[in-house]
C-alpha cells in the first residue's frame, strides 16, 4: 500500500471516529447520532410489540426482517467503532488498540455487543430454545446513553455521594432486620404458614417497604401496630433514599457546568479561539448534554466577569 493510500485510509478512519463519537459535533455525527437513536427506539418498540401474541402471528415476517436489518446497521456500527477508535490516542507512541480496548471492555461497548450477539448465536443454534438471549436485544435501548448523559449523571451523583448513600441502605439493613425479627415473633405462632422464619418475614419486609403492603394481613393487635410503624419507616426511607440521589444529582448537574465555565474562562483567557479550542468546547456541549442556551449564558458571564476585571 502507498503512502497516499494509507494517508487517505488514516483520514477515513479518523472522520469515522469522529462521526460515531461525537469527537466533531457537526451535521454527519448529529445525523449519525439521530439515526442510530431512532433505530433503537423503533427496534424496541418492536420486540415490545413482538411479545403481543396477535402481533407476532400477523406481522412475523416484518419483525424477522426489521430485526435482520437492525442486526445489520448495530454489527456495521460495531466494527466500525472497533476499527476506528485506534484513532483516539492517534500519537505515533500509541498503540492502536489501546482505544479499541477501551471501547470493547467500557459499557458501551458490552451494550453493542451483547444487544446483537443474540441474533447470531441463534443461526449457530437453530434448535436451541433462546428466549432469554433474545431478550438481551432490549439492551438496545442503553445505546441511547451514550447521547444523553442522564445515566452516567446518575451513577456519578451515587457515587460521590456513596457514605450518605450507604448510610442509608444500612438503615435499612437494620431496620429489616429489626422488623423481620419482631413480626416473625409477633405473628409467627399465628400464622405459621405466612412467617415460619425470619427469612420468610425478611421477604414480607421487603415487600411493604417497596410496595406498602406485603401481601399479608396481621391477625394480632400488636401485629398491626407494627405493619403501620413498617410502612411509615417505608415513606420515610424512601424520603431519604431520594432526597441523598435528589441532591447528588443536583450537585452532579452543578459542577458539570462548574467545569465547563472553567473551560471556557481558560479559552477566553487569551481573547482567542483557535478551532481546537472551539472543537474541545463543542464536544464538552455534546458530553454533557447542555443547550446552546446554557452555552451562550455561560460565555456571556465569562465575558462579562472579564470585562469588569474578575
Amino acid at each position: 500500500m502507498t503512502s497516499t493510500s494509507m494517508r487517505t485510509l488514516k483520514a477515513i478512519k479518523r472522520r469515522t471516529f469522529e462521526i460515531l463519537d461525537g469527537a466533531v459535533p457537526d451535521k454527519a455525527s448529529h445525523a449519525c447520532e439521530i439515526f442510530i437513536a431512532v433505530l433503537v427506539i423503533a427496534n424496541v418498540i418492536a420486540i415490545i410489540l413482538e411479545s403481543v401474541h396477535e402481533f407476532h402471528e400477523a406481522y412475523e415476517g416484518f419483525f424477522h426482517y426489521f430485526d435482520l436489518v437492525s442486526v445489520g446497521v448495530f454489527s456495521v456500527e460495531f466494527v466500525l467503532r472497533v476499527w476506528s477508535y485506534s484513532e483516539k490516542y492517534p500519537t505515533d507512541d500509541a498503540s492502536p488498540w489501546k482505544g479499541r480496548k477501551e471501547y470493547l471492555f467500557s459499557p458501551y461497548g458490552l451494550v453493542d455487543f451483547f444487544s446483537t450477539v443474540p441474533f447470531y448465536l441463534q443461526l449457530l443454534f437453530p434448535g436451541a430454545d433462546l428466549r432469554v438471549l433474545r431478550m438481551f436485544r432490549l439492551m438496545r435501548i442503553f445505546k441511547l446513553s451514550r447521547y444523553n448523559s442522564a445515566m452516567e449523571d446518575m451513577l456519578e451523583a451515587v457515587k460521590a455521594e456513596r457514605d450518605s448513600f450507604s448510610s442509608a441502605m444500612f438503615l435499612l439493613f437494620i431496620s429489616c432486620l429489626l422488623f423481620s425479627s419482631l413480626i416473625y415473633i409477633i405473628e409467627g405462632h399465628e400464622q405459621p404458614d405466612v412467617f415460619p422464619s425470619i427469612p420468610a418475614a425478611m421477604h414480607w419486609f421487603i415487600l411493604t417497604i417497596i410496595s406498602g403492603w406485603g401481601n399479608v394481613d396481621p391477625v394480632t393487635f400488636v401485629g398491626t401496630i407494627l405493619v403501620v410503624v413498617t410502612q411509615v419507616l417505608a415513606i420515610a426511607l424512601a424520603a431519604i433514599l431520594t432526597g441523598v440521589v435528589a441532591t447528588a444529582y443536583t450537585a452532579q448537574v452543578q459542577r458539570r457546568e462548574t467545569f465547563y465555565e472553567m473551560e471556557v474562562r481558560e479559552v477566553l483567557a487569551d481573547d482567542i479561539v483557535t478551532e481546537e479550542e472551539e472543537r474541545k468546547l463543542k464536544k464538552l456541549q455534546a458530553k454533557y448534554g447542555m443547550s446552546n442556551e446554557q452555552v451562550e449564558a455561560i460565555a456571556k458571564q465569562v465575558k462579562a466577569d472579564k470585562a469588569a476585571g474578575r
